[in-house]
């Protein structure tokens, strides 16, 4: 089984937005000990981009999910994945209306704010790249026709690990559309005995009731964009993902499309710590959890077993870490 990323990685920020507590002390009442891990789900979603989580069943994947939509109040929709499941099934499909003798498109379960793709790598290849247009481009094209999702849009999909029996992996065009790539790992026994006693009558999630509207999450968004990161960090960014794409133990390194993942994912993480400005810190923290799952390793690296995280936290420890100018902390 792969590294346990979210557990591994260095925490280094403490305290939320003023506006994201009532949201996070919202979903902590069922997510237990989880902190790290909530916090990198409030990136992809302040950010616009989406997250996939690998981990072993019954880990609290999906009332995460779950969670997150009944605070914030937006449409929740669950898309099952299994190996018999059909593009169509996921996107939606043209129906003909014997009334008026019109084909009418019904919208599939991916018309959602918040979306579950609960165990996506149980599906066929096809059915996992009826996803990438959504996943990208926020529409569905069926029969010619152009169809919005609703906004906000967000993606979280689970996944087992590869080497579960009855999995697919992803290709690698879809790995590169997810923000994000985690893992949330089993709780510690203070942690478990605390989710025992919470569930000891009901499931805490039955009391959960919003408190935030999506059209939040849109102005939060707007402020993101607003973010400063000034010029010596967008360089050292730049830097990092270059470095994949010369390392002598990469194949493949990530696109300029993780560039841009990147830079997006530390002005969530600022704004989401309550900053209005980005630092060094927040790019070495997020760079194995953007880059990692972008990334290919050569062959012979793969055969010695290193591991992806690895060659990602060598790359940052070669880079120069820039130090901000007077007045950037505003």
């Amino acid at each position: 089984m792969r590294t346990n990323q979210a557990q591994t990685s260095q925490y280094p920020f403490e305290g939320w937005h003023r506006d994201l507590q009532p949201v996070v002390d919202s979903i902590e009442r069922v997510i237990v000990g989880k902190g790290e891990v909530v916090r990198l789900v409030f990136v992809a979603l302040l950010a616009g981009g989406h997250c996939l989580i690998e981990d072993v069943p019954g880990v609290g994947k999906t009332m995460l999910v779950r969670a997150l939509a009944k605070s914030l109040g937006c449409d929740f929709r669950r898309i099952q994945f299994t190996p018999d499941l059909l593009p169509s099934d996921v996107t939606g499909v043209s129906i003909y209306n014997q009334k008026n003798q019109e084909f009418e498109f019904r919208r599939g379960p991916v018309f959602g704010q918040i979306v579950l793709a609960d165990e996506i790598n149980r599906t066929s290849p096809k059915t996992q790249s009826a996803l990438l247009e959504a996943l990208e481009e926020r529409h569905v094209t069926a029969d010619g026709q152009t169809y919005a999702l609703p906004q906000p849009f967000i993606v979280l999909a689970t996944e087992n690990p590869i080497e579960f029996e009855g999995t697919f992996p992803l290709p690698e065009a879809q790995l590169d559309r997810f923000l994000l790539k985690f893992s949330m790992g089993y709780p510690s026994v203070k942690d478990e005995l605390s989710i025992l006693d919470r569930q000891r009558h009901h499931h805490p999630i039955d009391d959960l009731t919003p408190v935030a509207r999506p059209e939040d999450v849109l102005g939060w968004r707007e402020q993101v964009a607003a973010v400063h990161v000034e010029d010596a960090i967008r360089e050292y960014l730049v830097g990092i993902v270059q470095a994949t794409r010369a390392h002598e133990q990469v194949y493949l390194g990530a696109s300029p499309r993780a560039s841009i993942a990147l830079f997006k994912a530390a002005q969530a993480l600022a704004f989401a710590c309550g900053r209005s400005y980005v630092v060094p810190d927040d790019i070495r923290y997020l760079a194995p959890y953007v880059l990692s799952h972008r990334i290919l390793l050569a062959p012979d690296a793969r055969l010695a077993g290193v591991a992806v995280t690895a060659v990602v936290e060598r790359i940052l420890e070669a880079q120069p870490v820039p130090m901000l100018r007077e007045g950037t902390r505003r």
